[in-house]
Protein backbone atom coordinates (compact mmCIF):
# COMPACT_ATOMS: atom_id res chain seq x y z
CA UNK A 1 0.00 0.00 0.00
CA UNK A 2 1.07 3.93 -0.66
CA UNK A 3 1.51 6.14 1.79
CA UNK A 4 -1.20 8.02 -0.16
CA UNK A 5 -4.05 4.75 0.13
CA UNK A 6 -2.91 4.11 3.46
CA UNK A 7 -3.87 7.64 4.98
CA UNK A 8 -7.19 7.69 2.62
CA UNK A 9 -8.01 4.53 4.59
CA UNK A 10 -7.31 5.89 8.05
CA UNK A 11 -9.44 9.21 6.89
CA UNK A 12 -12.29 6.83 6.10
CA UNK A 13 -12.22 4.42 8.96
CA UNK A 14 -12.13 7.38 11.35
CA UNK A 15 -15.21 9.06 9.53
CA UNK A 16 -16.87 5.98 9.76
CA UNK A 17 -15.91 5.46 13.31
CA UNK A 18 -16.99 9.10 13.94
CA UNK A 19 -20.39 8.35 12.52
CA UNK A 20 -21.02 4.90 14.02
CA UNK A 21 -20.11 6.85 17.28
CA UNK A 22 -22.70 9.38 16.60
CA UNK A 23 -25.48 7.42 16.00
CA UNK A 24 -25.50 5.13 18.66
CA UNK A 25 -24.85 8.38 20.78
CA UNK A 26 -28.16 10.07 20.04
CA UNK A 27 -30.30 7.47 20.86
CA UNK A 28 -29.08 6.50 23.92
CA UNK A 29 -28.50 10.29 25.51
CA UNK A 30 -32.30 10.65 24.61
CA UNK A 31 -33.38 7.25 26.00
CA UNK A 32 -30.76 7.77 29.03
CA UNK A 33 -33.46 11.40 29.44
CA UNK A 34 -36.34 9.49 29.63
CA UNK A 35 -38.12 9.55 33.30
CA UNK A 36 -41.07 8.67 35.40
CA UNK A 37 -42.70 9.20 38.39
CA UNK A 38 -43.53 6.46 40.44
CA UNK A 39 -44.44 5.77 44.38
CA UNK A 40 -42.49 4.13 46.43
CA UNK A 41 -45.37 3.25 49.06
CA UNK A 42 -49.19 2.64 48.31
CA UNK A 43 -51.24 6.01 47.81
CA UNK A 44 -54.78 6.12 48.27
CA UNK A 45 -57.33 8.40 46.60
CA UNK A 46 -57.57 11.44 48.65
CA UNK A 47 -54.13 11.87 49.59
CA UNK A 48 -51.64 14.27 49.08
CA UNK A 49 -48.69 13.23 47.79
CA UNK A 50 -45.38 13.93 48.75
CA UNK A 51 -41.39 13.72 47.78
CA UNK A 52 -40.65 11.16 50.86
CA UNK A 53 -43.59 8.63 48.85
CA UNK A 54 -41.71 9.29 45.41
CA UNK A 55 -38.74 8.47 43.12
CA UNK A 56 -38.06 9.33 39.95
CA UNK A 57 -36.67 6.04 37.76
CA UNK A 58 -35.65 6.01 34.90
CA UNK A 59 -37.85 4.79 31.50
CA UNK A 60 -36.55 1.09 30.48
CA UNK A 61 -38.91 0.67 27.49
CA UNK A 62 -39.08 3.68 25.07
CA UNK A 63 -42.21 2.38 23.60
CA UNK A 64 -44.37 3.61 26.86
CA UNK A 65 -46.85 6.09 26.31
CA UNK A 66 -46.74 9.85 26.85
CA UNK A 67 -49.29 10.89 29.91
CA UNK A 68 -47.34 10.26 32.75
CA UNK A 69 -45.59 12.22 35.53
CA UNK A 70 -42.13 12.77 34.53
CA UNK A 71 -40.32 14.83 37.65
CA UNK A 72 -41.25 14.80 41.71
CA UNK A 73 -41.93 18.75 41.05
CA UNK A 74 -44.44 17.98 38.69
CA UNK A 75 -46.83 15.80 41.54
CA UNK A 76 -45.98 16.94 44.48
CA UNK A 77 -48.46 18.47 46.67
CA UNK A 78 -51.02 17.20 44.34
CA UNK A 79 -54.15 14.82 45.27
CA UNK A 80 -54.32 11.31 44.39
CA UNK A 81 -57.84 10.46 42.53
CA UNK A 82 -57.51 6.41 42.58
CA UNK A 83 -55.11 4.46 44.38
CA UNK A 84 -51.31 4.71 43.02
CA UNK A 85 -49.29 1.21 43.76
CA UNK A 86 -45.76 1.34 44.31
CA UNK A 87 -43.18 1.09 41.39
CA UNK A 88 -46.14 2.29 38.85
CA UNK A 89 -45.74 5.40 36.99
CA UNK A 90 -48.19 7.91 37.65
CA UNK A 91 -50.82 9.14 34.93
CA UNK A 92 -51.06 12.66 35.28
CA UNK A 93 -55.00 12.29 34.95
CA UNK A 94 -55.12 10.41 38.22
CA UNK A 95 -54.02 13.69 40.16
CA UNK A 96 -55.77 17.09 41.23
CA UNK A 97 -54.92 20.23 42.33
CA UNK A 98 -55.85 20.50 46.25
CA UNK A 99 -58.98 22.40 46.98
CA UNK A 100 -58.83 26.21 47.92
CA UNK A 101 -62.51 25.94 49.45
CA UNK A 102 -63.77 23.46 51.21
CA UNK A 103 -67.63 22.29 51.17
CA UNK A 104 -69.45 24.21 54.27
CA UNK A 105 -66.59 26.40 55.25
CA UNK A 106 -67.07 30.26 55.83
CA UNK A 107 -65.75 31.74 52.75
CA UNK A 108 -66.04 35.82 51.91
CA UNK A 109 -68.32 36.60 48.50
CA UNK A 110 -66.96 39.79 46.36
CA UNK A 111 -69.45 41.66 43.95
CA UNK A 112 -67.46 44.48 41.90
CA UNK A 113 -68.50 46.66 39.21
CA UNK A 114 -66.84 49.38 38.38
CA UNK A 115 -65.03 50.70 41.42
CA UNK A 116 -67.91 50.02 43.58
CA UNK A 117 -66.90 46.57 45.52
CA UNK A 118 -69.61 44.60 47.85
CA UNK A 119 -68.75 41.71 50.18
CA UNK A 120 -70.52 39.16 52.23
CA UNK A 121 -69.94 36.06 54.14
CA UNK A 122 -70.98 32.73 52.57
CA UNK A 123 -70.75 28.86 52.38
CA UNK A 124 -69.58 26.88 48.80
CA UNK A 125 -72.37 24.11 48.60
CA UNK A 126 -68.94 21.82 46.92
CA UNK A 127 -65.33 21.47 47.24
CA UNK A 128 -63.58 23.49 44.57
CA UNK A 129 -59.76 24.50 42.80
CA UNK A 130 -58.73 27.93 41.90
CA UNK A 131 -60.67 29.10 38.90
CA UNK A 132 -63.80 26.57 39.65
CA UNK A 133 -67.13 27.91 39.10
CA UNK A 134 -69.53 26.84 42.03
CA UNK A 135 -72.48 27.82 43.66
CA UNK A 136 -72.28 29.55 46.86
CA UNK A 137 -75.37 29.93 49.44
CA UNK A 138 -74.83 34.13 51.39
CA UNK A 139 -75.31 33.27 54.44
CA UNK A 140 -77.10 36.90 55.37
CA UNK A 141 -80.08 36.64 52.77
CA UNK A 142 -79.92 32.92 52.51
CA UNK A 143 -79.74 33.10 48.17
CA UNK A 144 -77.84 30.58 46.23
CA UNK A 145 -75.24 32.99 43.69
CA UNK A 146 -72.47 31.93 41.24
CA UNK A 147 -69.43 32.86 41.47
CA UNK A 148 -65.46 32.15 40.46
CA UNK A 149 -63.13 30.90 42.81
CA UNK A 150 -60.10 33.05 43.87
CA UNK A 151 -56.57 32.42 44.89
CA UNK A 152 -57.10 34.59 48.15
CA UNK A 153 -59.79 31.63 48.69
CA UNK A 154 -62.85 34.15 48.06
CA UNK A 155 -65.70 33.60 45.33
CA UNK A 156 -65.77 36.70 42.69
CA UNK A 157 -69.61 36.51 42.36
CA UNK A 158 -70.83 36.70 38.82
CA UNK A 159 -74.02 39.42 37.55
CA UNK A 160 -76.68 37.72 35.67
Amino acid sequence: MTFRRITRYLASAAVAATVAASLWAAPQAAYAQAFAVVPTQTVYPGETLTASQLEEVAVTNPNIAGGYAQSIAEVEGMISKRTLLPGRTIPVASLRPPYAINRGANIRLTFTLGSMTISASGTPLSDASVGDVIKVRNLDSGVIVTGTVLADGTVQVMAK
